[in-house]
């Protein structure tokens, strides 16, 4: 699987179990916020733009607080590569029991760091209707 890919699948599962799951141990915090450079930016689907210190902050406010949290990742597609990382496009459906359930599309921009690992650079998320 494209490496790209396979960091958007890991890092949604890892939300899924931090978000969903209140014994979740800080390291899987740690592992999470790792894969984001120090110089990321979000802006979310409401439009407020995150720096990598708001995401941080966010995260380790928000463990377990979206019990039963389904994410299911679908529609990737690279929208431009290059040997220093890449640009991708995906759609993120949330499920919360009990709530709406809500639609993303989003893209993500990404950058390899020396030792190559995938590294988050920016990501901007759209709320989609639903059908």
């Amino acid at each position: 699987m494209n490496r790209y890919f396979q960091e958007i699948l890991d890092a949604h599962e890892i939300i899924r179990h931090w978000l969903g799951d209140e014994e979740a141990k800080d390291d899987l915090c740690d592992n999470l916020l790792a894969r984001f450079s120090p110089d990321f930016m979000m802006v979310s689907p409401a439009g407020v733009i995150l720096n990598f210190d708001a995401l941080n902050r966010f995260f380790r406010a928000q463990r377990g607080a979206r019990q039963g949290l389904t994410l299911d990742i679908m529609a990737m597609q690279v929208v431009a590569e290059s040997e220093t990382g890449a640009t991708v496009c995906y759609q993120e459906h949330q499920q919360i029991p009990g709530q709406q359930s809500s639609l993303r599309f989003s893209t993500a921009v990404f950058e390899l760091d020396p030792q190559g690992h995938v590294i988050w650079r920016h990501l901007h998320e759209t709320a989609l209707p639903q059908e």
